[in-house]
């Protein structure tokens, strides 16, 4: 039997079939042990794709474009892996160049670039793993390696690139973002120095690992960052073995819990149009899972600084700022329970948070009305919350999170601050600057304005470079709203 064979859905009657009577007639055994199944790839609008109709977009085109790596992890990231149909959509390709293949290169990029401004090279020691950052995206990618072999051992080409997709998102997103500052440092530290092995160590390896999925990019990095007594091609080299010692499974469950936050604060943020440059004086997470609470409170100063607020506090019971309420849905409710319903509504407006929480989670619960055991569908209760004034919350999943919106003048100050960062490091990257350019800043603005700078000038000054910033009556700069506060900023290049 052959190890694998791989066609399309269209062939189950066909070749699958016949393959399969010859060999067991003939031989008495089956003709292949896997199989790879392909669904059938359609034209955009669902239709089958047709050369007279030219209802399909020329693929070389599409390659010149967006690259054949692009191209095929379009094709093994959808439901074509499956045996399902796909319609092929050229700007599903481009989704995939943007959303991950540039930040896979970007991390990339990132890496090389300040590698050779502190001319770091390699040292033939594993990364130790000491700071919580470190320690997680070192356990993430041994969770990977595992992930992917077990899924390429499966012939399952879906669960082996689908965690792949995953953690180039843990690594610009998260691992990356929240480490800039160490990679920064000027000074050669003993951190800097982890922070540069750790990343070079996860691109090396991730390089080899989505070599079978992305094999040009995979060369392309893995040729630049490979050691020298290592084989010329990524193609070449073995793949990478999972190290249990790595994985810290606590670390893995607790930061993901962290990422719910954050992302469930962030797009409370963006839904209340409030900046997440601008600090907020406090957040209130809570949920009734004890362990959930225990994993936020481990990070609590990630939260923080990632929601830009300046304190967390923790619950587990929302009541104290968020008025929860339960009612039945007569629609689906009335005809199955009649003349229980009566004693029905009134159990499910005392409903517990946790019953609550579960029907939200898409559960169902049971609840005992006049001594009978009813089934309550997500459908069939009405949760309503309203939030107190001051105050904005959202809930998802048995998290909830909250945001006291009164801001101070001090709180306004730090926010200015924070813009007129944005503002001027926007400037840089529009002149095409280069990441160690000091530059001399001047500008023309309101009292607010300079109030701010006087108060985070050090700051200020660190995270722009800039060696002079200059307040001037009248200035020929760009024009900038900040916050409501309008100024013009011009910056020059200090030698």
């Amino acid at each position: 039997p052959a190890d694998y064979i791989a066609e399309g859905v269209d062939q189950t009657r066909g070749w699958f079939y016949t393959l399969t009577i010859l060999a067991a007639a003939l031989f008495d055994k089956p003709a292949f042990k896997n199989v790879i199944v392909n669904g059938i790839i359609l034209a955009e609008d669902g239709s089958k794709m047709s050369k007279r109709l030219k209802n399909y977009p020329d693929p070389m085109e599409v390659v010149k474009r967006c690259g054949a790596d692009a191209v095929r992890l379009y094709l093994l990231h959808s439901p074509a892996v499956k045996a399902e149909d796909l319609s092929f959509k050229e700007s599903g390709v481009e989704l995939v160049l943007r959303q991950i293949l540039i930040p896979f290169w970007n991390a990339y990029s990132f890496f090389v670039t300040y590698a050779r401004i502190y001319h770091w090279t390699p040292k033939k020691t594993a990364p130790q793993g000491a700071e919580i950052l470190d320690r997680w995206i070192l356990s993430k990618l041994n969770l990977l390696i595992s992930d992917v072999e077990k899924g390429m051992d499966r012939f399952d080409l879906s669960s082996a690139v689908d965690p792949f997709v995953g953690f180039v998102n843990d690594l610009t997103n998260w691992y990356i973002r929240r480490s800039r500052r160490r990679f920064w440092t000027e000074k050669e530290t003993p951190d800097r120095d982890e922070a540069f092995l750790t990343l070079y160590t996860v691109l090396l390896t991730l390089s080899k690992i989505a070599a079978p999925f992305v094999p040009f990019i995979s060369e392309a990095i893995y040729r630049n960052l490979r050691e020298d007594t290592a084989p010329e091609s990524v193609h070449l080299a073995a793949f990478p073995e999972s190290d249990k010692n790595k994985r810290d499974a606590h670390l893995e469950e607790s930061m993901d819990m962290v990422q719910k936050a954050v992302s469930l604060g962030h797009a409370l943020r963006k839904e209340k149009k409030l900046k997440v440059r601008q600090p907020l004086p406090l957040a209130t997470l809570v949920s009734h899972d004890q362990k959930a609470i225990s994993f936020l409170k481990e990070h609590k100063f990630l939260i923080e600084d990632e929601l830009n607020v300046k304190d967390i506090h923790f619950a587990q019971d929302e009541r104290e700022f968020v008025t929860v309420s339960a009612k039945p849905n007569f629609k689906t409710l009335g005809k199955r329970l009649g003349n229980k319903m009566r004693s029905c509504q009134k159990t499910i407006e005392e409903l517990s948070l946790k019953e609550i929480d579960t029907l939200q989670g898409g559960n169902s619960i049971q609840i005992m009305v006049d001594n009978e055991s009813i089934t309550l569908l997500p459908e069939d209760v009405e949760i309503k919350r309203l939030v107190k004034e001051s105050i904005v919350a959202e809930h998802f999943g048995g998290l909830t999170i909250a945001l006291e919106t009164t801001l101070t003048d001090e709180l306004i100050r730090e926010g200015l601050a924070r813009e007129i960062v944005n503002k001027i490091n926007t400037m840089r990257r529009e002149m095409n600057l280069h990441v160690t350019d000091r530059i001399a800043v001047s500008m023309h603005s309101t009292e607010k304005v300079k109030e701010s700078y006087r108060e985070h000038a050090d700051w200020i000054n660190g995270e722009v470079l800039a060696l002079s910033f200059d307040f001037k009556d009248q200035s020929d700069g760009q024009v900038w709203d900040l916050n409501g506060e309008k100024a013009k900023i011009e910056i020059k290049v200090s030698s």
